[in-house]
């Protein structure tokens, strides 16, 4: 999974930011959304309200995981903007 999260992020179709991702899923946008594991309760909830609402998958990963393979620190939320890297994510982590 790391190196699918690299490469998702040198293709630019990766957005970090709680407020960021929102937004992505107003605009339909966002087709997989991922969640850090240490994440607050508020940050989950309201991530997790949004993408049920838009009928978007959301995957909770380590946070040490998600920050290692995207190169940034304290990133919490992000969404996956192409289909075809989201699809791959689903099906490497099971879903």
């Amino acid at each position: 999974m790391r190196g699918v999260l690299g490469l998702i992020q040198r293709a630019r179709k990766l957005t970090t930011g709680t407020d960021l991702v929102i937004n992505g899923l107003q605009k339909q946008e966002v087709y997989l959304v991922l969640v850090s594991s240490d994440a607050s309760k508020n940050t989950k909830k309201k991530i997790t309200d949004k993408a049920n609402y838009y009928g978007v998958n959301i995957l909770e990963i380590d946070d040490y995981l998600l920050n290692q393979s995207i190169g940034k620190m304290n990133v919490k939320v992000c969404g996956i903007t192409d289909e075809g890297f989201a699809n791959l994510l689903v099906s490497k982590k099971g879903m």
